[in-house]
């Protein structure tokens, strides 16, 4: 199983309606890629700022491609995130993961 995580910082006023867009996006788009196992959002608001961490559960390394396809490290956004994002990771981080 691989475990992949992606961030991003948007404003605090702003996190509410990101964590719904989210949720109607990228999480929507997460459950629904076969070899997907679990899809979580992490949220913590830091004065000024909310820091989102997508975390997904996948069977393999094929399971991320059909995901995000063949270059699986580079962050895939949607098209309303440059309204709420204040920068663009380039990059996911993906790790082995074990019970």
């Amino acid at each position: 199983m691989i475990t992949r995580i992606w961030h991003g910082r948007t404003k605090a006023k702003d996190a509410d309606v990101y964590l719904q867009y989210i949720q109607e996006t990228g999480l929507k788009d997460y459950l629904a890629t076969p070899g997907n196992i679990s899809a979580k959002v992490l949220r913590k608001i830091e004065g000024d700022f909310c820091h989102f961490y997508t975390v997904t559960e996948w069977r393999d390394l094929e399971s991320i491609i059909r995901f995000a396809g063949n270059d699986y490290e580079k962050a895939r956004y949607y098209a309303e995130d440059k309204e709420y994002l204040l920068e663009f990771e380039k990059t996911v981080q993906h790790y082995e993961t074990y019970y």
